[in-house]
């Protein structure tokens, strides 16, 4: 239920929040290390890189507030996932490190909380796995294939394992469900206290963070901003779906905008009802995504990829609130939980992040020019980035580890086509997976054609 008192284009997380920016750049400045992006990349990179050399003079550079771009917006799911998969790694170092990379991001799950333990960051963590439904038989279908693949891979049951109907429900009891995926390493938190959390911390340890900046370029060694230039022998993109903002990256990364809503506070009786003890994430395994957590305060945080590309790489405000697109996200919720009918949604909003032309995350650098990159992660960044914020400072520091050589590292991002055709590729693929779902939730029989041509299209 919307009404005249839900709040617009706020993030419950952020709402919980007070925000004050921090001071810009007084002007020009020196540092070691540059990191553009106050986001989770590059305060992951930030911390890690006060660790490993506490001498180092950090910038952080900010053009809002730390989290203001998708850190501070997303699902909250902590899940150690990457948006390519294992056989795409391993087409450039070879099975053994493509499995050896998705175990580096299994285990960035428990980094991640042991990091919130040890610095007193209280964003609720908890590890309650993620659950994935099918809630139609070609759904089924999918998974029965996905989880024996992985299998024969290498993955473990341990890990990620296929769940019965009846299993499936005793987590997550949502209507029509005929099976379920569980992957074990998977954390929900509050991702807006865990980000500005983060920021605390690091400037707790002498890394200067510079928010209200904008940066207007990035070249070897030198940033160039509206309040002076900063000079460094090392410079860090951290920007994400911003990207397209850098002179020369608009066809880098494209912007696509989730949407969210919340919930108001729920009763422990409807959670008898609809399960999700212990926090578990949640969603279906429909290719338009869907996403949800329980939160700590007992709401449900629910989201959706929803609004279409825009043209040219588009980012607009007004783009985070859209009425159709969020109450197609309500009605989403409410056909997996009809007892939420009339639950009163107190936040709407949304947010962009980066996808890059083969979906397939990546870590750089490049020592001879200082410049450095990571991003890509298609939605799935909250604990992808911060390993991808350790292996940075790693290689930065030239610290030996086993996460500098994974496949990830030195992987390159084709350019997105010129206009018109990346917004014809984009609509249209979008297009052709809503069709998909459609045919088969009427059908009951996996959409191959549609989804395969969308596959083929997005590339």
């Amino acid at each position: 239920m919307v009404d005249a008192t839900t709040k617009q284009g706020t993030s419950v997380w952020l709402d919980a929040l007070t925000i004050a920016q921090r001071p810009g750049l007084p002007g020009d400045h020196e540092a070691d290390v540059a990191i553009v992006g106050g986001g989770f990349t590059g305060l992951w990179t930030a911390y890690y890189l006060s660790l490993l050399d506490p001498s180092l003079r950090i910038v952080v550079v900010e053009r809002e507030y730390c989290g203001f771009g998708a850190s501070g917006r997303n699902g909250g799911w902590c899940v150690g996932e990457l948006a390519a998969s294992i056989e795409k790694y391993a087409q450039r170092d070879g099975l053994e490190a493509g499995l050896r990379l998705w175990r580096e991001s299994f285990d960035s799950v428990d980094e991640v909380g042991r990091v919130v333990a040890t610095e007193n960051i209280d964003c609720g963590y908890e590890k309650g796995g993620t659950v994935r439904l099918a809630r139609n038989a070609p759904q089924a279908t999918r998974q029965r294939a996905e989880i024996a693949h992985l299998h024969s891979l290498g993955i473990t049951e341990d890990e990620i394992r296929l769940l019965t109907a009846e299993e499936a429900k005793a987590l997550v009891n949502a209507t029509d469900v005929h099976s379920g995926v569980f992957h074990a390493p998977s954390a929900a938190l509050d991702p807006g206290r865990l980000v500005r959390g983060l920021a605390d911390v690091i400037e707790g340890r002498g890394v200067v963070l510079a928010e209200g900046t904008e940066v207007t370029a990035i070249e070897p060694h030198r940033v160039m901003t509206t309040h002076g230039t900063i000079r460094a022998e090392v410079i860090v993109q951290a920007t994400e779906g911003y990207t397209r903002d850098l002179p020369g990256q608009r066809r880098t990364l494209i912007p696509v905008y989730s949407l969210m809503i919340a919930t108001e506070q729920l009763d422990q009786s409807v959670f008898d009802e609809i399960g999700l003890a212990g926090r578990p994430t949640f969603s279906d395994d429909r290719y338009m995504v869907i996403y949800g957590q329980r939160t700590e305060d007992n709401r449900i945080a629910f989201g959706g990829r929803g609004v279409p590309y825009t043209f040219g790489s588009g980012i607009s405000r007004s783009k985070e609130n859209q009425p159709k697109y969020h109450e197609l996200i309500r009605q989403s919720l409410v056909a997996l939980f009809p007892v939420l009918s009339e639950a009163k949604i107190t936040h709407r909003w949304g947010g962009v992040l980066g996808v890059p032309r083969n979906w397939t995350p990546a870590v750089r650098f490049d020592r001879s020019s200082g410049l450095a990159i990571a991003g890509g992660y298609v939605g799935e960044g909250v604990a992808a980035a911060n390993l991808a914020g350790r292996t940075l400072a790693e290689l930065i520091t030239g610290t030996e580890s086993e996460r500098v050589d994974l496949p990830w590292v030195g992987a390159e991002w084709p350019q997105w086509e010129v206009e018109p055709f990346r917004f014809i590729g984009v609509r249209g693929s979008r297009a052709l997976l809503g069709l998909a779902d459609v045919l088969e939730n009427r059908r009951q029989k996996e959409a191959k054609f549609a989804a395969k041509l969308a596959a083929y299209v997005r590339g």
